[in-house]
């Protein structure tokens, strides 16, 4: 389904220009990610002489494997946009710039075994970590609060199972169960809604202290999973829509293209 999601097979005796523009929307998509396993991009431009006045129909990438700042693996991301404005020299001095901003439908697929290498990534890491809130320091004797070993496990229906570990000042290595379900809040943010404790892999002397520890962890997730802090240079990323489907999950929504890397 979703390696359908655009046909970005090059024309047979496509325009030079056409083609030029290819190597350079190329070029400068790659600069969005740390590296790529794959990396298709494809402007389709009917006929091919409103390339000289810069304009183009629709301009389309479909990546796989794509990693964002070191850490965070995509595994399929995928856009095309409206009509796009261009500036034609810049073209020509191997530069793709927008004469105003440009909009796209987007659609991106994690899997489960992504989003939980994210969970070790240093900037999430950091956010997991010494939290101070007044529900968790009343559990540890005034001390902050860290949690580790957060693995997310993707459930059907939108819904996922978070488990995660904690140390108490007269206790370590606390377990943490919790059940979700996942929601966008302003198109950019992930919630953790309706968190529920599970508390069949917990000991039944921990369930009080887990069970506030997972409300706890709940909220702190709640506060982390914002698609700004990606940093896309000249991308904003929004969510209509998002779905658990198996090991992935699946967010449609749109791109928000202001320019690219490199173009000004």
């Amino acid at each position: 389904m979703v390696s359908s999601f655009f046909d970005i097979k090059s024309k047979p005796g496509a325009d030079l220009g056409a083609r030029m523009l290819n190597t350079v929307a190329s070029q400068s998509i790659r600069h969005l990610f740390t590296s790529n396993e794959s990396l298709d991009v494809d402007v389709c431009c009917d006929p091919p002489s409103k390339l000289l006045q810069g304009s183009i129909d629709s301009f389309k990438m479909q990546g796989h494997g794509l990693v964002i700042r070191n850490s965070f693996r995509v595994e399929e991301m995928m856009f095309q946009t409206d009509t796009v404005a261009i500036d034609t020299a810049a073209m020509f001095s191997g530069k793709l710039r927008l004469k105003q901003p440009t909009q796209a439908v987007a659609q991106v697929v994690l899997t489960e075994e992504d989003i939980n290498k994210a969970f070790e990534a240093d900037l999430v890491q950091q956010r997991l970590q010494k939290i101070d809130s007044e529900a968790l320091t009343n559990l540890s004797g005034g001390e902050p609060v860290t949690f580790e070993s957060v693995k997310v496990q993707l459930l059907p229906n939108n819904q996922v199972s978070i488990t995660a570990l904690t140390d108490l000042p007269n206790r370590k290595s606390v377990p943490i169960c919790l059940k979700a379900t996942l929601a966008v809040e302003k198109r950019r943010r992930i919630l953790f809604k309706d968190a529920q404790f599970e508390g069949d892999q917990v000991p039944s002397d921990l369930h009080v202290v887990s069970q506030l520890l997972s409300e706890g962890l709940a909220t702190t997730l709640n506060t982390m999973v914002d698609l700004d802090r990606f940093d896309l240079d000249g991308v904003m990323l929004r969510i209509n829509r998002l779905e658990t489907q198996g090991k992935n999950l699946v967010f449609s929504g749109y791109a928000q293209v202001q320019h690219f890397p490199g173009s000004f």
